[in-house]
């Protein structure tokens, strides 16, 4: 079974005097309906955090490679993938 969500229902006017409180509610999970004159218009919810952006070459001029690592490993990939002909 999931997390039960909390829906809290406010008029306009309460929304507007104390918006501070109620985000801060949304922010923890509790959905916040905010109407008016009775009738749902809004409903307030936390944003997604959003993703880390990966970084490329963050290792950048950390290491090297051989310009001929193919050749290096010629009896190994041979070996995986059959002789080359």
């Amino acid at each position: 079974m999931g997390i039960q969500q909390i829906t809290r229902t406010v008029n306009i006017h309460e929304a507007e005097t104390h918006l501070s409180p109620l985000m801060d509610q949304a922010a923890k999970g509790c959905e916040v309906v905010i109407a008016k004159t009775g009738k749902p218009m809004v409903r307030v919810l936390p944003l997604q955090a959003q993703p880390a952006l990966k970084t490329l070459g963050f290792l950048a001029g950390q290491g090297s490679v051989a310009v001929n690592i193919k050749d290096t490993f010629a009896a190994d990939i041979d070996a995986i993938f059959g002789a080359r002909g």
